[in-house]
């Protein structure tokens, strides 16, 4: 009986121990002031159990901020726990992506292998904070729940072959862990869905010229206060100009000399 209590003892010390040291790392939180939990307890510095003073969740840390201009749907920001689902618009999701880097979080997608890096840095995604994973595989679940850990905001596409409990089992650990979940695909239970419909884009004129802008339909649904619909008009890139005002076009004037200026009868609509 001794050796089994000094067994467990030792066992009670290195969780206390686990538990203080994820807590100053930010990768989890604890019931009480103690100095960790045994058991799903809180305990002291000597792995004794305590009585729980306060709650203190990494969820309750200040929510990420957005971009101004998605404020009417995410008037809190990315709550830090959250499921927040975006589907309809990879740029939206990159767009969402580059402001957090740009205030300091950390980034992850996984089961996106279609998100290209050269898209991502011209969204102004900060490269050397993002992780890719494009094809996790069968450790899907493993994959995500590790990032989870660690990471600030982790993207998560279809790609990443998950059941419904997987998905739950995940929300869960976002939860627990404080992170933001970002997935780009149905899941279940999630806390704000933003769906996204393409209006159109500018930036072609005369059968020549760049996409420079698309509008977006940004309309909001899920749980909570995210519970009342929501719809909200958007122009990407934010800051480009309306795309429903007057398109600059190319003056014949300024077509090079011995370019040619003839009529082109050769150009049609495609699509």
């Amino acid at each position: 009986m001794p050796v089994a209590l000094d067994r467990e003892e030792r066992a009670a010390r290195a969780r206390a121990a686990l538990a203080r040291a994820e807590l100053r790392t930010g990768a989890r939180s604890v019931l009480g002031i103690g100095g960790g939990v045994v058991g799903g307890v809180a305990a002291d510095d000597e792995g004794r159990p305590v009585q729980p003073t306060a709650s203190l969740l990494t969820s309750e840390r200040p929510p990420m901020d957005v971009p101004a201009e998605l404020a009417p749907v995410l008037p809190g920001g990315l709550r830090r726990g959250d499921t927040t689902v975006v589907t309809g618009s990879t740029s939206l999701v990159l767009t969402m992506l580059a402001h957090a880097c740009r205030h300091g979080a950390w980034a992850a997608a996984v089961g996106r292998p279609d998100l290209g890096l050269l898209a991502a840095a011209q969204a102004g995604v900060d490269l050397a904070r993002l992780a890719m994973v494009p094809d996790p595989g069968a450790q899907a679940a493993t994959v995500v729940a590790a990032l989870l850990d660690g990471i600030d905001v982790v993207v998560v596409g279809a790609a990443a072959v998950l059941t419904d409990t997987e998905r739950r089992q995940l929300s869960a650990r976002a939860r627990e862990r404080g992170t933001v979940l970002l997935p780009t695909c149905a899941w279940p239970g999630a806390s704000t869905v933003l769906s996204v419909r393409e209006l159109g884009w500018t930036g072609v004129g005369a059968g020549e010229g760049r996409l420079r802008s698309h509008r977006l339909r940004v309309q909001r649904s899920g749980r909570g206060g995210a519970a009342v619909p929501r719809s909200l008009d958007v122009v990407l890139p934010l800051g480009a100009p309306d795309p429903d005002g007057p398109v600059p076009v190319r003056s014949p004037a300024l077509v090079p000399a011995g370019a040619g200026t003839e009529e082109r009868t050769d150009l049609r609509l495609v699509g």
